[in-house]
């Protein structure tokens, strides 16, 4: 931007004070570079709002759209003003040079202005798109280890050891249930597998993993363990993060008793685009080792795909978990 000061203190020169003292010129040429400071600095003004009315991963086109004819006007607006009052209170310009000097004045000053914000539009684009880049790859290696430690905490000696427990116990007193407890144990694994590497997943396909994963709760835990479902037929094309749900339930019963002098309810609800997993708060005396990955990583994984925030509210009595249900794309 120095260099439209510049260029209008050369047209000042010229069709101004070419016949005025050499002190007079640097003035004029001060007054120039002043008006250039005072386009450069509102310009930064706009680029800070639109950074933030208009961020360029959202909405590049609209940002260029927005942004460059909003400039524009400024800097044309306050080039002619700026020479209106240099014409009035610091040098008179002749009648026979003013319009040419003003609107050669504002070209120039437009002109630059127009290859500065060009250069200056693309550079905070790169900037911009090598950063959702890094973010990409970030995402990507946090989403890798999340289904890892899904898949280690699915297949990790304690898990095993439980169903295999259950099962043999079956096996002796009810074989046809055994049976059912095989083909749901291997539909809870085979949904592990097949989702991987996915990055969502629809509500319809989430809960039938969750009516076998629930299914081998019941078993286990009995009546100590009650689960309430209210998910209407018209959200199953809503889409989430894949074992979403199942990290929640497996939260809850982690951390809480349950036993039948205590049972432990969960609820599984949806409103609007919202799913809602509750239980009643019963926390454990000695609690388990927590690997960190559950509410945080849900948290992180879900601002790569909406602003809507995964909430968590605890009363006391209640724990809430609402996390976004997601439009299939």
């Amino acid at each position: 931007m120095s260099l439209s000061g510049v260029a209008i203190g050369f047209l000042i020169d010229f069709l101004v004070t070419s016949n005025r003292p050499d002190d007079h010129k640097i003035f004029h040429y001060l007054t120039s570079v002043a008006i250039t400071i005072l386009v450069w600095e509102g310009n930064l003004i706009i680029d800070r709002y639109m950074n933030k009315k208009f961020p360029w991963i959202k909405n590049p086109v609209k940002r260029i759209a927005v942004h460059l004819p909003l400039s524009l006007i400024f800097s044309s607006i306050a080039i002619f003003t700026s020479m209106l009052f240099f014409d009035s209170m610091v040098c008179k310009i002749p009648h026979s040079t003013r319009l040419a000097l003003m609107t050669y004045s504002v070209v120039i000053g437009l002109l630059i202005t127009l290859i500065i914000l060009s250069i200056e539009i693309g550079a905070q684009f790169y900037r911009q798109w090598r950063e959702s880049l890094v973010e990409v790859e970030k995402y990507r290696a946090q989403s890798v280890q999340a289904q890892l430690q899904n898949l280690k905490d699915q297949v990790n000696p304690h898990f095993l050891f439980n169903n295999m427990s259950v099962l043999s116990s079956l096996v002796y007193k009810d074989q046809d249930k055994a049976v059912d407890f095989i083909s749901q144990l291997s539909k809870v694994y085979r949904y592990i597998l097949d989702t991987r590497s996915s990055e969502l997943v629809s509500l319809e396909e989430e809960m039938r993993f969750m009516e076998s994963y629930c299914y081998l709760l019941k078993i286990r835990f009995d009546e100590s363990l009650q689960f309430i479902f209210n998910i209407g037929a018209d959200k199953k094309d809503l889409m989430l993060l894949p074992m979403a749900m199942q990290m929640l339930v497996e939260n809850a019963i982690k951390h809480n008793e349950v036993s039948e002098e205590q049972p432990l309810l969960i609820e599984i609800t949806c409103a609007g685009h919202t799913l809602e997993v509750s239980n009643n708060l019963q926390l454990r005396s000695h609690r388990e080792h927590s690997s960190g990955t559950g509410l945080e990583n849900i948290r992180i994984r879900y601002k790569f795909y909406t602003d809507k925030p995964v909430e968590v509210l605890n009363d006391g009595k209640k724990f809430n978990v609402k996390i976004p249900l997601l439009q299939r794309t």
